[in-house]
């Protein structure tokens, strides 16, 4: 079995002097989906911002790459492959489709790397190359969360974390969204997807957490979470 891609061991952290987390331990590795799920409150984007270097961890590391990353700021962390896209489809409203992917390149030096990620991201976001000249802010809700996984994808990154990336989204754009996860593992990428729709999103998961008032609470596969009476009772409203 090869060492997980990221770790994130015990990790306790939080606002201020209130910890949301309390020693959650997540893992992911390469070529996997992994899905986080449990109730508002559980502490799920908590633990994406304290991954991402958005907090420090009070106690606990964050090893991604088998590297210490705990804390490091988060352009660091992009830089090294871990990127990251939050919930909200955050779009630049202003600019164009491609100005918006081309910001997501602000790393890269290369105009042929940059090219070829334009490429990958238009193979796998179709809609994305006819609408290049487009403002984003002129977009549904579904296509600005299409821009902004892209924008996410033009570093071509070893990582992507997913914020809830179905929220808010009509039925026809949350099957569309999970449709582009299990396409961009086909293609090679590894996600960790924090989720409100948790049956679709252990339905995608090759593993799965659940996380309850900021503790591990259970995890497993994701058939066998789905599953699991106790979980289906909990969170899936079976």
């Amino acid at each position: 079995m090869n060492a997980p891609l990221l770790v994130a061991h015990t990790i306790t952290a939080g606002y201020g002097r209130m910890d949301i987390l309390h020693e959650v331990s997540l893992d992911v590795s390469a070529g996997e989906i992994v899905s986080i799920i449990g109730p508002n409150g559980a502490g799920k984007s908590t633990a994406f911002k304290a991954m991402i270097g958005l907090l420090r961890p009070r106690t606990g590391r964050v090893l991604f790459n088998g590297q210490d990353i705990t804390g490091l700021r988060p352009d660091l962390v992009l830089r090294r492959g871990l990127a990251y896209v939050p919930q909200g489809r955050i779009v630049f409203p202003q600019m164009t489709v491609l100005e918006n992917l081309e910001m997501g390149a602000y790393t890269v030096r290369d105009a042929r790397r940059i090219a070829d990620a334009l490429e990958a991201v238009y193979a796998l976001f179709p809609i994305l190359s006819e609408r290049r000249r487009q403002r984003a802010g002129t977009m549904s809700g579904g296509e600005q969360q299409m821009v902004a996984i892209a924008r996410a994808l033009m570093t071509r990154p070893t990582l992507i974390l997913l914020d809830e990336p179905s929220l808010g989204l009509s039925p026809k754009f949350v099957t569309l969204i999970f449709d582009k996860l299990v396409e961009m593992k086909r293609a090679g990428y590894t996600l960790m997807v924090v989720e409100q729709n948790a049956a679709r999103a252990l339905a995608i998961a090759d593993r799965g957490y659940v996380l309850e008032l900021g503790r591990n609470r259970f995890e497993g596969s994701g058939a066998a979470l789905l599953a699991d009476p106790e979980v289906k009772r909990l969170y899936l409203g079976g």
